[in-house]
């Protein structure tokens, strides 16, 4: 789950796609597919995914008679994308919510870059699990240990809640692994709770970064917008700038900011408006130094 959890859509996706433009015919597509052993082709203009044909749709078209039409007429437009910088561990949960057997993915300018399968997964793991055997093997030959340094880092997605508290899930488990006391397993765990909020409520989007040594937990919240304009205003409880359907779903009380100043032993807040925010919160494992 570590390994799941560290790696993102791009570490796993197939770069090279095979596409086909909206005037090509359905003949067309059925011959990429039979040539490149392959069960879906993405229907793009330019860089930009408009739309995507599966063989179940060419098996249509055959049997109804309509195989040299244009694609345009019968691709499907209503789709479902990841992101590439997504997490992989959202993209499976994808797989289990929709009965889809492959994703097109996007970047940030909205251009396709990538098709994923549960497959691609599957071997993204195992390489990855095969890298880490192996730097676990060749820390333990050249320090003779393995080193206590822990590092992760989550893409956050503005109003994602359905997502929303997994990184400090994840940040709670790992220090329950290290047998890091419950006191202060709590208090990093209400400062990236509420950091994580912040960002899902608050920003267009952004990332959580987490750094655990022998000596400190570390938890950096960064996003892209829209900044505070009062930061001092922003650490005063119950200030908020939540809107009302925020409100409405139990969130934006305003205590966000406070409590998380309040459970660190060293806290810093870096904000500009319309260029995003950057939050850190250091929490001591034995007091501070």
């Amino acid at each position: 789950m570590e390994v799941l959890l560290r790696l993102k859509v791009r570490d796993a996706m197939q770069k090279k796609v095979y596409t086909a433009s909206p005037k090509n015919t359905l003949r067309d597509v059925q011959q990429i597919m039979k040539n490149k052993k392959i069960s879906g082709v993405p229907i793009v203009e330019g860089n930009n995914l408009i739309g995507i044909v599966s063989v179940n749709d060419i098996i249509t078209a055959l049997d109804e008679g309509y195989i040299n039409d244009p694609v345009e007429k019968h691709m499907a437009t209503n789709l479902v994308v990841l992101e590439d910088d997504m997490p992989l561990s959202f993209a499976l949960s994808f797989f289990n919510k929709f009965s889809y057997r492959r994703f097109p993915v996007i970047n940030r300018d909205k251009h396709l870059v990538g098709m994923l399968t549960s497959r691609d997964i599957l071997s993204a793991l195992v390489a990855e699990l095969n890298r880490e055997i192996k730097s676990l093997e060749n820390r333990i030959k050249d320090k003779g240990e393995v080193s206590e340094s822990i590092s992760r880092e989550f893409v956050i997605k503005r109003y994602d809640f359905e997502n929303a508290g997994q990184a400090s899930f994840e940040l709670k488990r790992l220090l329950k692994e290290k047998k890091v006391p419950p006191a202060i397993i709590r208090r990093a765990s209400i400062a990236s709770y509420e950091l994580e909020m912040n960002i899902v409520i608050h920003s267009v989007g952004g990332k959580m970064i987490f750094s655990i040594d022998d000596k400190k937990i570390e938890i950096l919240a960064k996003d892209d917008g829209p900044g505070i304009a009062d930061i001092e205003a922003a650490l005063q409880e119950g200030f908020s700038t939540a809107s009302e359907w925020i409100r409405s779903l139990g969130f934006g009380a305003g205590m966000g900011l406070p409590n998380t100043k309040r459970v660190s032993d060293e806290f810093s807040l870096v904000s500009e408006v319309g260029k995003g925010t950057e939050i850190q919160s250091i929490i001591y494992l034995e007091g501070k130094s």
